[in-house]
């Protein structure tokens, strides 16, 4: 460390201009970063799910959907207003940007029909009749609409149940197949935002809007409250480290390196062709919490070497040499943590593990280095040194107080209370769940405006966003083979009967309610048809837009509308449909049948939270592994591990007690931020540990070596945690519910692993040092 401390501070100045070159280079391009989003960035494309999706997407409805729902404030949908307005948003919605036209269906669609038996035989034609346009449309045709609507059974789909709204549908495709570029989601929701919404809706029609791109779009815009609680938390910040170093130049030190990386971080994350994920907003401002973390480390003992009459250069010296190694090793278990991320087969995620990997190596040059380097060159100011001593000497007599935990009887006490803790916590882990625990989605409050618009829609229609797509795979022509039209139609029927399953729609349901049309209407007739030749004559009404078949009937999709997405009712659905192809007998003796999952938006979300589910506890063992093999090289004792990893163990345990608590599923939102706040944690305990065993090396007992490192390094431990803590609290008052679950989540994670560093460490050391004592190194 002599060593490397003397090159480096021999070219202080050079290593300066270069990193301040840099930053100008980083800024210019920081500023350049932009927010995107991508459906499949959010879901694991390997997949089995999201293979059959991309396998059918162009032959059957996919998870990428917009609903738009047109509502009369008062009175019934059948006026010639609405209707005007209906086919204006109907229109609108069509020529938007990443819209597969063909796919929009609404009333004014043309493959919107009805199919009836006449005395002329039987006659399908549109829902609206020819030659009625906006401009020509009376109450006579307004009444013609609405009898063709209900006899073409489209009442509950593309009209409400209740008669007061009607829904336009439309598709997404990822690329815009003539420009060849990716879809701009957020692009899309702003003109949805402002082309259908605002231009349609008024104090006579309500325009309730669902989807992926809407609800991304309504987290970018929420986003922007993070901005406005980044700064609130930056000055809070800010203040606390003033009070507790009195010193502007000390708290510019801190708060600048934490900033500084953050820029370097914004540039080359443009340079890297990646953007900032709306999903992914909080996490560049964790890594800045983790910054000013490692900074108030060393401006303490910069403030403690200045205070014993050190000149600042000297004082800066000691902090490089002293801390560089414990600051490193916290680091870098940050980053193999952070990396563990990209484990997980998840763009979304692995775009965040690449930016929170990226941010915290940078913490090495800006914290460890660059900190040390330019408080070299800063001038004390005169009585400094006088009031950090007074602070410091009234902090370290409570410190010594504190450090009374590492005597015999107390720490015994806090091992019994360590062991209730941690049982309590991994009992109470086990209700966790993977997914959304509520209707809506979590990341945003209920009383939102998305919310409200799938509560209503939902309550209102027999269909949802929520849909989850069966996609049934038979020999050709199987649509009009009656053995395999009956097992699609028990299947149909099985789901049917599912607990939160609104609705279903298939070709032999489909047939079932159209066949009696043949038989003059005859309600005796309804069913499925045994012969060939009349599956051949129900059959030919639906063609391959309805999403029910495709043209040579190899494939005959299931759509099963749900109430919800929570975490259960996908469970409950998926597992009906394992069970009911695993057990019924003509399931199983079809061999040339094969249902597959899961296309629509919850066989997306079924296939993320399988991989969330089975990464989750991998990626936390080998974040654990990697701390267990970084402390054991740093100090190369096996009670180090034990001391190091058992705290951090609770508190993150008592994080996922407290997301069971709050209902916070695990999410592609939500688990990063755990893992990040498990790698601030771990901070805490490397420094603890560093002085502590330091002084035992030394010969000192426990017991008063315990109380010296806490003098030294204790309080702007528990300064850190506390600081972080109501920083981060300030966001608990979002408009954003994602991140007022996350700022309650990371005060109690900081303050966790802050309370477990300082009262359980020496605790676990206390008694590992009586039952296993070490000889004294020099």
């Amino acid at each position: 460390m002599n060593a490397v401390e003397f090159v480096v501070f021999k070219a202080r100045a050079l290593i300066l201009l270069a990193l301040a070159l840099f930053t100008v280079a980083m800024g210019y391009y920081a500023v350049q970063l932009r927010m995107e989003a991508g459906f499949l960035k959010q879901v694991p494309t390997n997949h089995e799910y999201v293979q059959t999706f991309l396998e059918y997407e162009n032959q059957v409805p996919g998870a990428n959907l917009v609903l738009v729902a047109v509502k009369a404030r008062e009175g019934t949908i059948w006026n010639t207003a609405f209707m005007k307005r209906l086919q204006a948003v109907t229109e609108e919605v069509t020529f938007l940007p990443g819209v597969r036209r063909t796919t929009v269906r609404s009333l004014w669609s043309p493959s919107t029909r009805v199919t009836e038996n006449t005395e002329e035989g039987i006659n399908a034609y549109p829902v609206i009749p020819n030659g009625v346009t906006v401009e020509n449309i009376t109450a006579q045709d307004v009444a013609t609409i609405r009898d063709r609507t209900l006899n073409g059974k489209h009442e509950g789909f593309l009209i409400s149940n209740d008669h007061r709204a009607a829904l336009v549908m439309a598709e997404l495709q990822e690329i815009d197949p003539i420009t060849r570029e990716q879809l701009d989601y957020l692009d899309l929701a702003d003109k949805l935002e402002t082309k259908v919404r605002d231009r349609y809706e008024d104090e006579n029609v309500e325009i309730q809007i669902v989807g992926f791109t809407k609800f991304i779009g309504d987290i970018a815009d929420g986003a922007s409250d993070v901005l406005i609680f980044f700064i609130l938390a930056f000055v809070l910040t800010t203040l606390a480290v003033f009070i507790y170093c009195r010193s502007p130049q000390l708290t510019f030190l801190a708060v600048f390196c934490s900033l500084v990386s953050l820029v370097w971080q914004f540039g080359l994350l443009h340079l890297m062709d990646r953007g900032l994920d709306p999903l992914a907003v909080l996490v560049p401002f964790l890594v800045y919490a983790i910054g000013v973390s490692h900074g108030v480390q060393q401006i303490n003992l910069i403030g403690s070497e200045l205070s014993e009459g050190h000149s600042a250069d000297e004082a800066a010296r000691t902090t490089f040499r002293r801390l560089l190694v414990p600051g490193s090793l916290a680091l870098v278990t940050d980053l193999v943590g952070f990396g563990t991320l990209y484990l997980i087969p998840i763009e979304v995620i692995q775009d965040l593990a690449v930016m929170a990997g990226l941010g915290v190596a940078l913490k090495i040059v800006t914290n460890l280095i660059m900190l040390p380097l330019v408080a070299s060159y800063m001038p004390v100011r005169p009585g400094f040194a006088e009031t950090f001593a007074r602070l410091r000497h009234s902090r370290e007599r409570i410190m010594g107080a504190i450090g009374h935990i590492a005597r015999p009887v107390p720490a015994t006490c806090a091992l019994v209370v360590f062991a209730v803790l941690l049982v309590a916590a991994v009992y109470e882990t086990r209700q966790r769940h993977i997914g959304d625990l509520t209707a809506g989605f979590s990341e945003l409050w209920p009383s939102s405006r998305y919310n409200r618009d799938i509560a209503e829609i939902v309550g209102r229609f027999s269909i949802s966003a929520d849909a989850l797509i069966v996609v049934v795979e038979t020999p050709p022509d199987a649509c009009i083979d009656y053995d395999t039209m009956h097992l699609i139609e028990r299947f149909s029927w099985a789901m049917r009967n599912v607990p939160n399953v609104n609705s279903v729609q298939s070709l032999p349901m489909s047939v079932r309610d159209s066949s009696a049309i043949w038989r003059e209407g005859n309600p005796r007739w309804i069913g499925l048809p045994h012969a060939e030749a009349d599956l051949i004559q129900t059959t030919s009404l639906y063609e391959p837009s309805s999403g029910l078949l495709n043209e040579a009937c190899t494939i005959l999709p299931v759509i099963i509308y749900l109430d919800d997405h929570k975490a259960q009712t996908i469970e409950t659905v998926i597992g009906a449909v394992k069970e009911f192809r695993s057990t019924d007998p003509g399931a199983l003796s079809h061999d040339d049948v094969t249902f597959r999952l899961a296309m629509g938006g919850v066989g997306v979300m079924a296939a993320t939270n399988d991989v969330i589910e089975a990464n989750e506890m991998p990626m936390l063992a080998w974040i654990y592994a990697v701390i267990v093999l970084l402390v054991y090289l740093a100090y190369r004792d096996w009670r180090a591990i034990i001391c190091c990893c058992m705290p951090l163990l609770m508190a993150t345990f008592l994080g996922y007690w407290l997301m069971t608590a709050l209902n916070i599923g695990l999410k592609v939102s939500t688990l990063p931020v755990l893992v990040l706040a498990t790698g601030i944690g771990v901070d805490y305990a490397f420094y603890i540990y560093s002085r502590l065993q330091s002084f035992l090396d030394e010969g000192i007992p426990i017991e008063r070596a315990y109380p010296l490192a806490l003098q030294q390094i204790g309080v702007a431990v528990i300064f850190t945690g506390l600081t972080l803590a109501v920083g981060v609290s300030t966001w608990a008052f979002s408009g954003l519910k994602l991140q007022a679950d996350m700022g309650i989540l990371l005060s109690f994670m900081f303050l966790a692993n802050m309370v477990a560093a300082i009262v359980f460490l020496p605790a676990f050391a206390s008694t590992l040092e009586r039952l296993f004592p070490r000889a004294p190194r020099r």
